[in-house]
């Protein structure tokens, strides 16, 4: 049997020595890149410095980082996953200087399926394939996790130009996790006399790279350190919403993967399929969704009840007043609006404001709020149609915007 709590302790211990592990804080370093270059976005097209807080977005990361290291440490024990240390800083390295080309491919299934790619085809690095595309698949389903968790926090507003031309609302997600986790190391063989922990029958599921008996190896426990991130974009449905359905197709994902990753180990022909598929299937992940996303109604349109509500400031009135994304601001004072110049001539006016709003488009409501002189009630309407500047879909890292200045 299985010795559960002897590899739930062990995870523990080693899990919270990663965090003294430089490598770690690196990757938080960068992570606080990512969400500095977000809280940019948001002032960029809206103008609004305080909209969210970057050391609040990195800490949550860190939190749910810390987390998903712990179920990814021990899933990686339950299958018996070793791998080398320099293996893991291949797909490190490789991962940072694939984020200049675009901050998507700071996840390891780029780095992870280029690695075993030149693997098969040059002979180098000296990786082993089904270990490191494992250990790609399992921090997948781990990340698939956390995007059904908290992938649709810290979601930020944005103006979308569709291919028709029409400009529409939408949010831009993007999430970026430091996974302190574990891996297995094989330390030799058991010394005559010692007496080890006793695993089953069926262990390690995926092999070491060594001839003999895997259960008559000793294995130790080393802490490691990764980087996952989720980008995406939701337009017809709720940021929430759009996460659940990411998170399950990553699932099927990671799951695909550690098969064939499995499966490499017994023909090479299984190996170039999960070399493949490691970045490929990422990437059709990727493009499926914001097609996906393409093909349905968009949400955040004008709507003929009022001035919709693409988004809302935290602790600002609105927000105080219960107006959330998605309601339909119909009336200030008792005069009817449709548009921002109706928004703006209306909050001009001295004295407290009567809102009248329909929260989803089903229930009214009628709030009291106090405005500040020049305040706009912190909400940001959904596009109208006249917007000269829109959020670009593909996001390019530091070397990409190089070359394209350049040409």
């Amino acid at each position: 049997m299985f010795p559960f709590g002897w590899a739930l302790k062990s995870v523990l211990e080693t899990v919270l020595l990663t965090l003294l592990n430089p490598l770690f804080w690196l990757v938080v370093l960068l992570v606080f890149f990512q969400y500095r270059r977000v809280a940019g976005m948001r002032q960029k097209f809206f103008g609004l410095q305080g909209y969210g807080g970057i050391i609040r977005d990195l800490a949550v990361s860190v939190g749910f980082g810390l987390i998903g290291g712990l179920v990814g440490g021990y899933l990686i024990v339950l299958s018996g996953l070793t791998i080398t240390e320099s293996s893991v800083l291949y797909l490190l390295l490789l991962a940072v200087l694939l984020m200049l080309i675009s901050p998507r491919f700071l996840c390891f299934a780029y780095g992870g399926g280029l690695l075993a790619l030149s693997n098969l085809i040059l002979g180098w690095p000296e990786i082993n394939i089904p270990q490191i595309l494992a250990l790609v698949a399992i921090l997948h389903f781990i990340e698939s996790v956390l995007i059904f968790i908290s992938g649709h926090t810290g979601a930020v507003p944005a103006f979308v130009k569709l291919p028709s031309g029409r400009v529409v609302g939408g949010f831009s997600l993007q999430r970026f996790w430091p996974i302190p986790t574990v891996i297995f190391l094989m330390w030799g063989n058991l010394p005559p006399g010692v007496q080890g922990v006793e695993m089953p029958q069926w262990w390690p599921v995926v092999p070491p790279p060594v001839s003999g008996n895997p259960g008559d190896l000793v294995y130790v426990l080393m802490p490691v350190v990764a980087a996952l991130g989720y980008t995406d974009l939701s337009i017809t449905r709720p940021p929430a919403a759009k996460t659940r359905v990411s998170s399950f197709h990553l699932a099927g994902y990671s799951i695909v993967l550690f098969v064939l990753a499995v499966m490499a180990g017994t023909q090479n022909v299984f190996a170039w399929l999960a070399a493949l598929f490691s970045p490929l299937g990422h990437e059709f992940l990727i493009r499926i969704s914001k097609r996906a996303e393409l093909a349905r109604r968009p949400v955040y349109v004008p709507d003929p009840s009022g001035l919709k509500v693409l988004d809302v400031l935290e602790g600002s009135p609105a927000w105080n007043a219960g107006v959330r994304s998605g309601d339909v601001l119909c009336e200030i004072n008792g005069r009817k609006l449709f548009s921002r110049s109706d928004l703006f001539a209306l909050l001009a006016e001295p004295g407290h404001k009567e809102i009248g709003f329909l929260r989803q488009g089903r229930h009214y409501a009628r709030e009291s709020v106090v405005v500040p002189p020049g305040d706009v009630l912190g909400i940001l309407p959904v596009p109208e149609g006249t917007e000269t500047q829109y959020l670009t879909l593909t996001s390019r890292g530091f070397l990409s915007r190089w070359l394209k200045r350049r040409h």
